[in-house]
C-alpha cells in the first residue's frame, strides 16, 4: 500500500481506491473530505492514470490551489501541473477558449465582470428612452443572470409567454428586448459575462457533439467537490462529460448545503444516485475536527430538517465543555460580553486572537461587536467585506456629516455632490475645481458665490448646485441643536439616501439599507452613552472624532494574530477553536426574509450547523432581549435553533427566556380586580443565580442583586443621590470596567463624580444617568 495511504481511517480509504464507476461520498463536517479526493487523484496517478485525463472542480480558487500542491508533495509537481483542476468557471473558460470559433467568438474574448456588465445594461436602457427607476439596471442584470443560470436563453425567453407575462405584470414589457440587446452588444463586442461562461459552455456541448465526445474522451474521469452547491447549469455540464464513462466521484453534505440564494440546488446531490446507475454510496461520518458535546448537538439540529441524506456523524474526539448560551438585555451588551469572554479565554488558558471567531448572519452586525473588541483592544480582521465604517454606503454617511461640520473638506464634498444621483454631472464638478483653484478658495465656497467665480453652466445646473448648498446649510442649522443620531437620521432620509438604496431591490441593496441602519444604532447608542458623561453632549463633532480614533485601529498591520470576523456563509469550509455565533433571534437567525417556506427554513437551519461545526473546542451561542433597528429599541426573542438544540448539550449561562405573547386584547375589557378578591400573595422578587440555570425562579421577577447597592434615590429636589457614596468607594461600570471615586461635585440633578478607571481612564459621570454598581 501507498505510503500516503496508511494515514486514513477504513471510511476514507474504501472511496480513495475506489476508481471506476459513478459514485457519491457523503462527507460529514469535519470528516477529512478534501483529504479523501486528494489522496484519491494521488492514487489514480500512481496506478497509471493519465493526469490528462482527470477532471477535478473545485468551488474556489484556493481550494485548487491547495489540492494541487498536496498533490504534487505525492506525485512530483511536473506531473501534477498537467491535472485539470480549478473551479467550474476557470476550467470551463479554458474549454471556451479552446473551441471559440466554434461559437462565433474570437479565442481572446473578454469576460466582463459585473461593473462592466452594469454600464452595458444602463447605457441600452438609456438608449431605449426607458424609464431608469422602472428598469433599474441592478435588477435586470440580475434577473438576466437568472435567467442564463436557468438556461433561458433568448430565443427560449422569447417562446416563454409566462415569462413574458411576468415582466409585463412587473411594468418590465421591454425585458426581453433589453435582454436580446444586451446579448447582441457582448457578442458584438466579442465578450462574455460570468454567467456566459457556463451557458455556453452548454450550448458547445449540446450542438456540436464532436466537441461532446472529445472532452468525453479527454476527461475520463470526473471528481466535483461541493456537489451540495452545484446549480442546474453545472450539473447539466457534469452529466454530459461524465455519461460517456461514468467514472464520477461527487462529494458533498446535503446539510451544508447553503447557496440557495446564488442558484444552488440541493436535488443535484440528493437525486444522485437516480442519476446514474449502480451508484456505490461511501460516509465519511467520523469528525475529527469537535468535540463530542458540539458534534451531537450539531446532529440533534439537523435532524429536524425533513429534506436530507441518511449519515450519522459521530467523534472519537472528548465530551469537551458544553455549549454556552448567554442572553445579553441589547446588543451593545452582546458584544461587551463577547468581547471579555474572549478576553477571559485568552488570559486563563494564554491563546492567540487567531484561535477565535465571531459568526455572523449579517454583515450589519459586526458594528457592535467591533465597537466592543476595540474598547478591550483586541485585535480584529473582517472577512469577506471591508471594516464596518470603510463601508461604502457608510462612508456616503459620513462624507455628510463631514461636510456639515467642515465645509471645506473637498474628499467629502466629491463623494456626495452626485450621490444620489441630483443631476451634477463630472464636467460640472471639473469646473468647480478649476475655478476653487484659480480664485484659491474651497469648492463649497465657489458653489456659494457662482456669480463671482464666474463658473460657466448653464442656469439649470446653477440651480442645482445652489439646491445642494442649501441643503448643507440646512444640515448645518440643525446641528446647533440635535444630536449625532437625531442629525443623521435627517440627513439620510432627507438627502436620498435611504431611498437610494431601498429603491434598488437587490441584495446589494438590501445589505446596504441594513449597514445604514447599524449605523443609526451606533449613534443611538453613542448618544446613551455620552449622557453618562459630564461636559459631553453627543453632538456629531464628537461622534466622528470617536470613530475618526476608532477607524485607526483597524487597519491591518500584517499581524495574522487576530480574532476573525465574518458571515456564515463565508465561514464554510474554515475551523476556529472558539467560534461565537451572536445574533440569535428570531427574524434575524432564521433571517425574516428566509422563512416563507419549509426549504427556506431549512437552508437556514443548514446555515445554523454550517456555524456551529467551525468549532473545534468551545461553541458560544449569544442573543439580545433587544436591538436597535432604525434608532429604536425593538423587542427581541431567542432563535428557534437555540430551542432545538438537545438541552443536555447546553450550558445556560443566563436563563432560558421562556417565549414572549404580547397580548392583542387589552386588559381592561374583563374589568378590574379589587384587591381583597385576590386569593394569592404575589410571588417573592428572587435573584437568578449562575450555575443554576433551569431553576424555577426564572419566571418570576428579577430583583436588584444584593451586592448592588443603587447609588440614587428620589426625594423631590433635595439632593438626590445618596451620600454612602464617598471618595475612595471602588465602583464597577458596564463600560468602563473598574475604578476608584476621585471625587464628587455638584448638587441636585447635577451631581458628577470624577472616577479613575482601569479600561476608561478618569471620566466624570453624571450620577442621575450613571450604572455603577459599589463593590468596595
Amino acid at each position: 500500500m501507498e505510503k500516503y495511504l496508511s494515514q486514513l481511517n477504513s471510511a476514507q480509504l474504501e472511496p480513495t481506491v475506489q476508481i471506476e464507476g459513478p459514485m457519491i461520498v457523503i462527507a460529514g463536517a469535519g470528516s477529512g473530505k478534501t483529504r479523501v479526493l486528494t489522496y484519491r487523484i494521488a492514487y489514480m496517478m500512481s496506478q497509471g492514470i493519465d493526469a490528462f485525463n482527470i477532471l477535478a472542480l473545485t468551488f474556489t480558487n484556493k481550494a485548487a490551489r491547495e489540492m494541487k500542491e498536496r498533490i504534487a508533495s505525492i506525485v512530483g509537481a511536473s506531473e501534477a501541473k498537467n491535472l485539470w483542476m480549478g473551479t467550474f468557471h476557470s476550467v470551463f473558460a479554458r474549454i471556451l477558449r479552446s473551441e471559440a470559433d466554434k461559437l462565433g467568438y474570437p479565442s481572446n474574448f473578454t469576460i466582463y465582470d459585473t461593473q462592466d456588465s452594469d454600464r452595458l445594461i444602463a447605457s441600452i436602457i438609456k438608449e431605449m428612452n426607458l424609464d431608469k427607476d422602472i428598469y433599474k439596471y441592478k435588477q435586470i442584470r440580475s434577473r438576466i443572470s437568472s435567467y442564463k443560470n436557468s438556461l433561458i436563453t433568448v430565443r427560449a425567453y422569447f417562446q416563454n409567454p409566462e415569462l413574458i407575462e411576468a415582466d409585463t405584470m412587473a411594468r418590465r414589457p421591454r425585458m426581453g428586448d433589453i435582454y436580446k440587446e444586451y446579448v447582441e452588444r457582448c457578442f458584438k463586442a466579442g465578450a462574455m459575462d460570468f454567467d456566459d461562461l457556463l451557458l455556453k459552455t452548454n450550448e458547445l456541448l449540446t450542438r456540436f457533439p464532436d466537441v461532446l465526445m472529445k472532452y468525453q474522451n479527454r476527461f475520463r474521469y470526473i471528481l466535483v467537490d461541493e456537489y451540495q452547491d452545484t446549480n442546474h447549469s453545472q450539473y447539466l455540464i457534469v452529466r454530459a462529460l461524465s455519461d460517456k464513462f461514468q467514472n464520477i466521484c461527487v462529494v458533498g453534505d446535503d446539510a451544508q448545503s447553503i447557496y440557495a440564494f446564488r442558484g444552488a440546488n440541493i436535488n443535484n446531490i440528493l437525486n444522485f444516485q437516480k442519476d446514474y446507475d449502480d451508484v456505490k454510496v461511501f460516509r465519511l461520518e467520523q469528525n475529527y475536527r469537535s468535540t463530542k458535546n458540539i458534534v451531537n448537538a450539531a446532529n440533534s439540529i439537523i435532524d429536524k430538517n425533513q429534506t436530507k441524506l441518511d449519515k450519522i456523524v459521530w467523534t472519537a474526539n472528548d465530551e469537551g465543555e458544553k455549549i454556552k448560551v448567554n442572553r445579553s438585555l441589547t446588543d451593545a451588551d452582546e458584544g461587551r460580553f463577547v468581547a471579555n469572554s474572549i478576553f477571559e479565554n485568552k488570559m486563563n488558558n494564554q491563546l492567540p486572537n487567531s484561535d477565535f471567531a465571531i459568526l455572523y448572519r449579517t454583515n450589519a452586525q459586526s458594528r457592535s461587536i467591533e465597537d466592543a473588541l476595540r474598547k478591550r483592544d483586541i485585535p480584529y480582521r473582517i472577512y469577506g467585506g471591508l471594516s464596518f465604517y470603510q463601508r461604502k454606503e457608510i462612508k456616503d454617511v459620513l462624507s455628510y456629516l463631514r461636510l456639515i461640520i467642515n465645509p471645506a473638506d473637498e474628499e467629502a464634498l466629491k463623494r456626495i455632490i452626485n450621490f444620489p444621483p441630483r443631476g451634477i454631472g463630472q464636467t460640472t464638478v471639473d469646473k468647480l475645481i478649476v475655478a476653487a483653484n484659480g480664485h484659491n478658495k474651497t469648492i463649497f465656497e465657489v458653489m456659494k458665490h457662482l456669480d463671482k467665480a464666474e463658473v460657466n453652466v448653464n442656469s439649470g445646473t446653477k440651480t442645482k448646485l445652489q439646491d445642494f448648498v442649501t441643503l448643507i446649510e440646512s444640515y448645518q442649522v440643525l446641528n446647533q441643536t440635535a444630536d449625532v443620531f437625531e442629525l443623521a437620521e435627517h440627513v439620510t432620509r432627507t438627502s436620498g439616501l435611504i431611498r437610494e438604496f431601498k429603491n434598488d431591490g437587490t441584495p446589494e441593496g438590501v445589505a446596504r439599507m441594513e449597514n445604514i441602519e447599524e449605523l443609526l444604532n451606533g449613534m443611538k447608542d453613542f448618544v446613551e452613552g455620552q449622557k453618562e458623561l459630564a461636559d459631553t453632549t453627543g453632538s456629531l463633532a464628537e461622534f466622528l472624532e470617536d470613530v475618526a480614533l476608532a477607524t485607526d485601529l483597524d487597519a491591518d498591520k500584517g499581524d495574522s494574530n487576530h480574532v476573525a470576523l465574518m458571515t456564515i456563509h463565508l465561514a464554510k469550509g474554515l475551523e476556529f477553536p472558539y467560534v461565537y455565533i451572536v445574533g440569535l433571534e428570531e427574524d434575524l437567525f432564521p433571517s425574516a426574509m428566509s422563512m416563507g417556506t419549509r426549504s427556506e427554513l431549512e437552508e437556514e437551519r443548514r446555515l445554523f450547523y454550517v456555524a456551529l461545526t467551525r468549532a473545534e473546542k468551545q461553541a458560544y451561542l449569544t442573543y439580545a432581549l433587544s436591538r436597535y433597528r432604525w434608532g429604536k429599541l425593538v423587542d427581541s426573542e431567542p432563535s428557534r435553533f437555540i430551542e432545538e438544540i438537545d438541552d443536555t448539550y447546553l450550558d445556560i449561562i443566563t436563563p432560558k427566556e421562556e417565549r414572549r405573547f404580547n397580548p392583542m386584547l387589552s386588559a381592561d375589557i374583563f374589568g378590574d380586580v379589587e384587591p381583597n378578591k385576590i386569593r394569592y400573595k404575589p410571588a417573592k422578587q428572587v435573584v437568578l443565580k449562575k450555575g443554576n440555570p433551569k431553576s424555577e425562579p426564572e419566571k418570576f421577577q428579577i430583583s436588584t442583586p444584593k451586592n448592588l447597592k443603587p447609588v440614587s434615590k428620589t426625594h423631590g429636589n433635595t439632593n438626590l443621590f445618596d451620600s454612602k457614596l464617598v471618595v475612595g468607594n471602588v465602583v464597577k461600570h458596564i463600560r468602563f470596567g473598574t475604578g476608584e471615586v476621585l471625587k464628587i461635585e455638584g448638587s441636585g440633578a447635577d451631581v458628577k463624580a470624577e472616577i479613575n478607571f482601569q479600561h476608561g481612564g478618569v471620566k466624570k459621570l453624571l450620577l442621575r444617568f450613571a450604572k455603577l454598581e459599589v463593590v468596595g
